[in-house]
């Protein structure tokens, strides 16, 4: 079984935040997979889809962003899910919208989630997604990434989401190596 946890805030005053990169590109994907209703176990909210022979957990953890290593640990535990088989996806403020890169291994870059997620496991080999969202230094941390994406910003944005989603599918069945050629990118208005 492969894990693909999107990662994100929950609540409806969250929903379209920068933030919540992860859970929008993970219900891209579950829309791409046909995922059936989803269920609320692990502390998240999870769809089990097959892609092709694959066995694949889709994953929303309804923890806070700082908390999603709890989540991940209980499926990872449960199901006997090696790191490997592993991918997370979220933003990045180090990353202009509209980019995304796909990493195998490396440290939280400062994402609470993705730390959370490597102190649960003890390990930085876990791959991931990285959803570009910009960095506007006019703002507090916080209250950028808890922002919502401009007008002027979302179609470069939605982009990336489909984008990433497209990369997780691609990655069930393909190896990370591939995958990072395929569908690291850079936003349009940079491709010049």
């Amino acid at each position: 079984m492969k894990l693909i946890v999107g990662l994100g805030n929950p609540g409806t005053q969250y929903e379209k935040t920068r933030h919540n990169s992860g859970f929008m590109a993970i219900q891209k994907l579950a829309d791409k997979c046909d995922a059936a209703n989803a269920s609320q176990k692990f502390n998240a909210r999870i769809s089990i889809v097959r892609v092709q022979n694959e066995q694949v957990l889709l994953m929303e953890p309804t923890t806070f962003m700082n908390e999603s290593g709890q989540a991940v640990i209980q499926a990872v535990s449960y199901y006997h899910i090696d790191t490997s088989d592993i991918l997370i996806i979220h933003d990045d403020m180090d990353l202009p919208v509209g980019s995304v890169r796909i990493r195998e291994k490396g440290s939280s870059g400062g994402q609470k989630g993705m730390k959370s997620i490597i102190e649960h496991l003890h390990t930085e080999a876990i791959a991931r997604i990285r959803i570009g969202i910009g960095h506007d230094t006019r703002h507090d941390v916080p209250d950028y990434v808890l922002s919502p994406v401009s007008k002027s910003e979302w179609p470069a944005y939605e982009e990336a989401l489909n984008t990433a989603a497209d990369a997780a599918y691609a990655w069930i069945n393909t190896p990370i190596q591939k995958v990072m050629s395929l569908y690291n990118t850079k936003p349009s208005n940079v491709l010049k």
